[in-house]
């Protein structure tokens, strides 16, 4: 999804590299450190005391990949990520997340894809899905749309979106051949194209993308593995000044701005038929497109399903609500 995190500074100038080569083993299950496989079984075991996370199989209440993702964003520091993780699980039960997304509207739920980093149906390299935010495509009409969605309801659906990366399509990937198997998906490349974008349309949206990436940094950590900002317009250090406070240091570093011609340095990343041709790339596919997935996930699910999904035993199922009273009680 969209999270304009980056490096420091030096970032809002043009990437100077001939690649784009993420770390999406370091930290990751199958590849701890000692150290970090020691916090993770403290993090787990705070957990459980504090009846937040129940390992018992076959169903525990949240898989490893989840759990490390939290770790990760506070540096393998168990009493600080446990702190996010508490945080997070409140939220969920305020804004009653599994309820929301189990009952949403399948059309307005594709109707709210429009408004967001869309997943192009492939994946890069690392096998991590490949998602495209072109932010001219939300001016004109669909800005105005977008502005007569009541606050509430706009937070929501973003919701919703993430809900579907994490819990249909990272699982999906995971389960797709990819070339750090068994290590699990847990993170996506998003492309952020600024083509043909004014100053003023950024300005007003500025907080309709501060929202996303808020929510995504509290409750969603560590799901963004490189960010690629192509079609960078001159105005983009002024931008780059109102949006960097929103995010951490280690997050800002996985931005690589690229400028008018992205292609060779994508292509370091992604496989020329799995990026996008305005990108460099040899795929048919533009922002308004529906995902065009590869063989390996037409083998697997056929097409793109419509609505909230998930992803659970190499199966695609609706989710299911959960039960009145588990929600009255406050349980997850």
């Amino acid at each position: 999804m969209f999270s304009l995190s980056s490096s420091a500074d030096a970032q809002v100038e043009p990437f100077k590299g001939e690649r784009i080569d993420p770390d999406v083993t370091s930290g990751h299950l199958n590849h701890l450190t000692p150290d970090q496989q020691a916090a993770f079984n403290v993090f787990k075991d705070t957990l459980a005391k504090a009846q937040l996370y129940s390992p018992e199989r076959p169903h525990p209440t949240h898989d490893e990949p989840t759990l490390l993702r939290f770790l990760r964003a506070r540096r393998f520091d168990p009493q600080k990520a446990y702190k996010q993780f508490a945080d997070a699980e409140a939220w969920r039960k305020k804004h009653n997340v599994d309820a929301l997304y189990a009952t949403f509207p399948v059309d307005e739920f594709e109707r709210a894809r429009r408004f967001y980093p869309r997943w192009t149906g492939r994946r890069d390299k690392n096998g991590l899905p490949v998602y495209v935010y072109r932010i001219a495509s939300l001016s004109g009409p669909l800005q105005k749309e977008l502005n007569t969605i009541p606050p509430e309801r706009r937070y929501q659906r973003i919701v919703a979106l993430y809900e579907t990366m994490t819990r249909f399509v990272l699982r999906l990937c995971t389960h797709l051949p990819h070339r750090t198997e068994p290590t699990p998906i847990s993170s996506v490349t998003t492309i952020i194209d600024l083509d043909q974008v004014s100053l003023p349309t950024l300005w007003q949206l500025r907080s309709h993308l501060q929202e996303a990436s808020a929510l995504a940094t509290a409750n969603y950590p560590e799901t963004l593995s490189t960010i690629a900002v192509v079609n960078s317009p001159s105005f983009f250090p002024t931008v780059w000044s109102w949006i960097k406070p929103w995010f951490d240091e280690g997050t800002r570093r996985k931005v690589h701005v690229l400028g008018k011609d992205p292609g060779p340095t994508l292509r370091t990343l992604i496989d020329p038929k799995d990026l996008p041709k305005p990108y460099g790339g040899e795929l048919d596919w533009k922002f308004e497109d529906e995902p065009a997935l590869d063989d390996a996930a037409k083998a697997v699910i056929s097409e793109m399903p419509k609505g909230p999904v998930v992803f659970e035993n190499g199966e695609v199922r609706r989710p299911t609500p959960p039960d009145p009273a588990d929600v009255s009680s406050g349980e997850s």
